[in-house]
């Protein structure tokens, strides 16, 4: 099979993983403290998918048209002895992709490179000790442990490291200048990303969302900025260099004010095995008990393709289209359980 299309001629090419629903924060925006508290109750170990179940479906994907996996959580590097699945995930011909908080990385950067892990992208939303302590109800001393983990993946030599930063207004603004500054003199990408209304209990306000273009226009007062063009279909990000700093690039990530679903090439599978072809989906297809089952490769390979090929997704265009921006138009996956 060369390659499976969905009702708008999307290929499948990504595939994010989340490995956990546990997480060491608690952010406002994912897993708000007062929700996800100790009377929470996560998932069983035996819930989760085991790695080698993740591995089957990467390998039933592979003649799909799969290229690039994206591990998250939760907090990815929760999961107990995450080099070992990615060792057996690189012996697939796709590109391995990790994002994390950070906070468990110091350390294990070489370890995971040498298990196959090519690129990293840390978030950091704020470099200020308060504000960060507001958003993520995490020390804000624990920012100094970030800063050393993202110095540690650029000299393991995971690819261009990227930071992603969710922009929200009256709460972060401030720190689209601090970031610049911490990062500018160093080979990462620093990507600013719209305040989504993924979940159903982030308090969502299109008020609280700060437009792409209103940070690029800032930052244009500072800086020139030369445009990157695309290099893959479904890229997420609007680059851009930076002149007179080289390796540090700034990407712009607009899915509220530039809705990009007309190229999302994107699935996702949640920690328990449920397949979701939209960040904003409201209900998953279940894998695991397929896998449990019968552990049928091709027979999860032609449902997964059935799926997809059914696929019409475009919740941010509709967003975008209602006439009062930010309505609900289903319920939505937490983004902690989906990996975001």
């Amino acid at each position: 099979m060369d390659g499976v299309l969905d009702q708008n001629g999307r290929p499948l090419r990504d595939l994010r993983i989340s490995v956990t629903d546990r997480c060491n924060m608690r952010c406002d925006y994912c897993m708000p403290a007062e929700i996800f508290d100790s009377k929470h109750q996560f998932m069983h170990r035996n819930e989760l998918l085991t790695f080698e179940e993740i591995n089957l479906v990467v390998e039933s994907l592979i003649p799909v048209g799969l290229k690039k996996i994206r591990l998250t959580g939760g907090e990815p590097l929760l999961r107990r002895d995450l080099e070992n699945l990615i060792q057996m995930l690189s012996k697939h011909s796709v590109e391995i992709a990790m994002t994390t908080n950070g906070l468990l990385f110091a350390g294990r950067g070489d370890s995971l490179r040498k298990s196959g892990l090519n690129r990293v992208t840390f978030s950091l939303d704020s470099l200020d000790p308060q504000v960060f302590e507001r958003i993520t109800n995490t020390s804000g001393q624990k920012i100094e442990s970030i800063l050393r983990s993202i110095d540690e993946a650029i000299e393991c030599g995971l690819g261009q490291v990227r930071i992603n930063s969710v922009i929200r207004r009256g709460i972060n603004e401030l720190d689209i200048d601090r970031l610049v500054d911490q990062f500018e003199h160093l080979p990462v990408s620093l990507r600013f990303i719209e305040f989504m209304d993924v979940g159903n209990h982030n308090r969502w306000r299109h008020n609280d969302v700060v437009p792409s273009s209103e940070i690029q226009n800032h930052l244009k007062k500072r800086m020139t900025l030369i445009p990157i063009d695309s290099t893959y279909r479904g890229e997420v990000a609007q680059r851009w260099k930076v002149e007179g700093k080289n390796g540090f690039e700034i990407g712009f990530i607009s899915s509220v004010s530039q809705p990009f679903c007309g190229d999302c090439t994107r699935a996702r599978i949640s920690s328990d095995g449920h397949l979701f072809t939209c960040l904003f989906a409201s209900t998953g297809t279940d894998l695991k008990s397929i896998l449990r089952e019968q552990s049928n490769e091709n027979n999860l390979q032609d449902v997964i393709s059935e799926i997809w090929k059914q696929r019409d997704d475009r919740y941010s265009e509709l967003r975008s289209k209602t006439k009062k921006p930010g309505t609900i138009i289903l319920p939505k996956i937490e983004m902690s359980y989906i990996g975001g």
